[in-house]
């Protein structure tokens, strides 16, 4: 079960519990597991041909394929054999690999030379597939398109560009009523915008079970991004033979157009009061974000022009996302970073952190949008806002040292945690981060208990009924009207910005705690076995020397960065140099940090038979006074670049994939596209430069070369398509000959 649009299903068994059900033949007790690529069958508004290369000879087809062409047979006939010039069109094409995806075409075919829009791709198992629906009117609508893309860069909100992108959708589709529908972290979706008809009852801000669309279902809008049901109550027709001839086995229909949809789905949106539906595929940085889900009460088969104007949308509308998600984590990292400098410069001012970390609750508190929060600390507790008495506190502490090491985020504690169900008023939702590798030292924000109303479509608790076949299956269920969810004992949930805001907070506090202590370490020699301890297990490489040069401390993470260092350990800083690229250069860097007692902080790389590869590394060493004229030591701190060095390669990659495309791949469009599609490229390579922008600065380095990567391939994608969309329409520009 899996089609446009939300469809119940309960969640997915262990693995290897039952068996995958063949297409039509699961309920709602399975339909996790329907094998709904393999349907066996089509809708009925077009037909559907298995070319079998090199001889074009067709070796499957849908049982309609010879009435629409108006053939006596098409079984066993070479493509050329069918009539006007779909071989001539069709076969230059598979010189591409249409592995991928769809590629379209304006065809002729047929005993009377019928005009048909072709989509061709090539299915696992080999072969070509070739689907037919009769053409329609050519259906303009550039200029729309055009202005959709400037809209979607207009817009700096998410939510103001999900409405924009409903109005959008059903300005070009048509459709009653358009939904951007959006996947919720823990599964479930949530009508987030959408336009509709004036008499239908709105969706906005209902929810649907995760259930609804099945994991099966969301991996296939991954693959096929743009999925019509022309007509609900349609009857299938089936391939002939059933089984494909290449592979024995059945035809997978998985980048199909015309697939069937599963008998779940269908009777479910029967229940809905939904004719027909077209639904495009948002995708965020490799991953499905949601879906625009386009309904219509009556039967509605949108022209071919719509549908690449749809999919080009989407791809437009899930780069703009990706741009404005990484805008708002680049500036919780501006934020966090302003917040790092000034815990540094209270250290050297007050030989402390904490005051400068309790300031302002706009310094803590408005960043997460939290009401309260705890520092633990070296058996110390301080608190800012709204916050529950101390020995809770403690036992929350506790409570955090029985969870696995890492970020703990929940907005209902008292379900993680029965024992603590008293401070649920205060700190019904919590968020901590560990700020040392020691037990009982954590920054942990709150959030108190707020009674929410839930709107779902339809009882969450019920979204099956028993069929009335007399078997007792279950079956989609009737109901769809609001079902309200009264949600006790828990806070609003912690949003992706918030837990990578405390992310990078937890990170740049225990950057200062370890400066802090190592700093104490050379300050309080009675601390020094702990302070020791503590440094040695930090996970940031630290090197600490005295006022002469000679090296006082070295923690495991630091021989991890040099592991020669093990068997022959220097005695003062300078001997480090030969572990790095250019020794001369750094060993004096090291002697002036020493004699001139000034703060140095650069960029250098370890030592490699290339003394341009060795990994890059950040160094930080600063001077550790007692007093102006006074100095103990020194402390070095090390980061590995490694990360984003790959990731500004990513960012070159990119604009030179992107300039190149513009060369090659959009080479049609500037010689022979009028001005309008040239406009919509430009407003294509505009957003995707933007959202690479933001990319750049708000995007966690490690996962930003897989980022790029996704946008450079959406325009890639959508470059594609707006060419396909341009010969469909016959938007040329007139050629010097014309007037002749």
């Amino acid at each position: 079960m899996s089609e446009p649009g939300p469809a119940p299903g309960p969640a997915e068994p262990a693995f290897g519990v039952e068996a995958e059900p063949a297409f039509g033949e699961a309920d709602l007790a399975n339909c996790e597991r329907e094998r709904i690529h393999l349907a066996g069958s089509i809708q009925p508004h077009g037909l559907l041909l298995l070319v079998r290369e090199p001889d074009h000879v067709v070796i499957q087809a849908s049982a309609n394929a010879a009435a629409l062409l108006g053939l006596d047979a098409v079984l066993g006939q070479r493509l050329r054999d069918l009539g006007g010039d779909l071989a001539a069109a069709v076969l230059p094409r598979t010189l591409e690999a249409l592995d991928a995806g769809l590629t379209t075409m304006r065809v002729t075919a047929g005993a009377e030379g019928r005009a048909f829009d072709a989509m061709l791709h090539r299915p696992a198992g080999g072969g070509l597939m070739v689907e037919l629906e009769p053409a329609q009117p050519p259906h303009d609508i550039a200029r729309r398109v055009e202005t959709a893309l400037q809209a979607f860069l207009s817009c700096y909100a998410l939510r103001q560009l999900c409405e924009e992108a409903a109005r959008v959708f059903r300005d070009i589709g048509g459709h009653d009523r358009v939904m951007v529908y959006r996947f919720a972290d823990e599964g479930h979706g949530e009508v987030f915008a959408e336009q509709r008809r004036a008499d239908l009852e709105s969706y906005l801000g209902n929810r649907y079970p995760a259930s609804d669309i099945p994991q099966v279902a969301r991996r296939l809008y991954e693959k096929n991004r743009l999925r019509v049901v022309a007509d609900v109550h349609y009857e299938p027709v089936m391939l002939e033979p059933r089984l494909n001839p290449l592979t024995g086995d059945e035809l997978d229909l998985s980048l199909s157009m015309l697939r069937s949809v599963s008998p779940m789905h269908v009777q479910y949106l029967k229940n809905m009061g939904v004719g027909a539906t077209m639904v495009a595929s948002v995708m965020v940085g490799g991953r499905l974000w949601g879906l625009v889900a386009c309904h219509h009460e009556t039967p509605r088969r949108p022209p071919l022009a719509v549908r690449a104007a749809a999919e080009l949308l989407a791809e437009a509308l899930g780069t703009r996302i990706a741009a404005l998600e990484s805008f708002v984590q680049a500036q919780a990292e501006l934020s966090v970073r302003r917040l790092e400098q000034r815990l540094v410069e209270a250290i050297s001012r007050e030989g402390d952190w904490r005051a400068a970390l309790f300031d302002s609750p706009a310094t803590l508190l408005h960043p997460l949008g939290a009401t309260g929060a705890v520092l633990l600390f070296e058996g110390q507790v301080q608190t800012l806002g709204e916050v529950p008495a101390t020995p809770h506190l403690r036992a929350l502490g506790d409570w955090l040292d029985a969870q696995p090491r890492g970020l703990v985020q929940t907005h209902s504690l008292r379900q993680e945690a029965p024992g603590l169900d008293a401070i649920t008023p205060v700190a019904a939702g919590i968020l901590a981060v560990p700020i040392s590798a020691s037990s009982g030292e954590y920054l942990v924000w709150m959030r108190p208990e707020q009674q929410r109303t839930l709107i779902w479509g339809g009882d969450p608790t019920k979204p099956v009924e028993i069929s009335e076949d007399g078997l007792r299956t279950l079956a989609p269920r009737r109901s769809f009207a609001k079902w309200h969810q009264l949600v006790e004992g828990s806070a609003e949930p912690w949003s992706a910005k918030d837990v990578a805001t405390a992310r990078l907070i937890g990170d740049s506090v225990a950057d200062v705690v370890i400066q802090f202590r190592s700093v104490r370490l050379l300050i309080a020699e009675d601390q020094l076995a702990q302070v020791r301890r503590q440094v040695a297990v930090s996970e940031q490489p630290v090197l600490i020397c005295d006022a002469r040069g000679a090296i006082a401390l070295v923690n495991d993470a630091f021989d991890r960065l040099l592991p020669g260092l093990r068997g022959a350990r220097p005695r003062r800083i300078e001997e480090l140099a030969p572990f790095f690229a250019h020794p001369a250069e750094i060993r004096r860097r090291l002697h002036e940090l020493v004699e001139n007692r000034q703060s140095w902080s650069g960029e250098l790389r370890l030592a490699d038979d290339d003394a341009e590869a060795g990994r890059p590394m950040l160094v930080r060493a600063d001077p550790v006074f007692s007093s102006p004229d006074r100095i103990l030591g020194f402390v070095l701190l090390f980061n590995d670049l490694g990360e984003r060095k790959a990731a500004d390669a990513a960012r070159r990659r990119f604009q030179d994939v992107i300039a190149e495309s513009h060369r090659t791949r959009a080479g049609w469009l500037d010689r022979h596209a009028d001005m309008v599609f040239q406009g919509i490229l430009a407003s294509l390579v505009e957003n995707a430069q933007l959202a690479a922008l933001e990319i750049a600065e708000g995007v966690e380095v490690g996962r930003m070369p897989e980022m790029l990567e996704s946008v450079r391939a959406s325009v890639a994608r959508t470059t594609e398509v707006l060419e396909m969309l341009a010969r469909q329409l016959g938007a040329e520009k007139p050629q010097p000959w014309d007037d002749a």
